[in-house]
């Protein structure tokens, strides 16, 4: 069985180069980015710069950004492949932006919960070693508003049921790496 570890933190907490750093440098590592660009947004645009800078040049990044990318690019891996996924909020993220479920329309819900079934069932047939950073937003305040909520709810249960698939599941707080599992 392939090796799977899902690494999460708040934002800022250092999970995304810590995920990184659990990959060999020298390794054919696969970069999967799940950010989208946005025409006009400077701010996201040095984001996406700055993990793209931090890569080693041997990586090889795949872009998945749509909803059905992840779990193919997942399916489409062998075993002798490393796969680092970064990052699984801003996945679905994209997911509820596509579908338009951000006013919680029940047949948009489903849509969204048709995705993450068939990242979570890629992520148990995925036969590579596979890394996932994901944010954690479980552990603050209840967000004012509804989209903030909906955001929280759903990805509280996808990291749930994607540390079910994983055999290592970190936390990451303040920089400090937590074994959970």
């Amino acid at each position: 069985m392939a090796s799977r570890t899902l690494v999460l933190g708040g934002a800022r907490s250092g999970k995304s180069a810590h995920a990184e750093g659990l990959v060999g440098q020298d390794e054919a590592v696969t970069y999967v980015a799940t950010a989208r660009q946005v025409p006009g947004d400077d701010e996201w645009a040095a984001r996406i710069a700055a993990h793209v800078a931090r890569r080693p040049s041997g990586w090889r990044t795949v872009e998945a950004g749509a909803p059905d990318e992840l779990p193919a690019v997942l399916d489409g891996a062998g075993a002798g492949d490393v796969l680092l996924v970064d990052d699984v909020a801003t996945w679905l993220t994209g997911a509820l932006d596509d579908a338009g479920a951000w006013e919680r329309d029940p047949a948009a819900l489903d849509v969204v919960a048709g995705h993450c079934d068939a990242l979570v069932a890629a992520t148990g047939r995925c036969a590579a070693r596979l890394v996932f950073v994901s944010a954690e937003v479980g552990l603050g305040i209840v967000p004012t508003t509804r989209s903030g909520r909906l955001f929280r709810d759903e990805l509280g249960a996808l990291n749930a049921r994607l540390a079910e698939s994983c055999d290592e599941v970190l936390l990451l707080v303040a920089g400090v790496p937590l074994r959970l599992r």
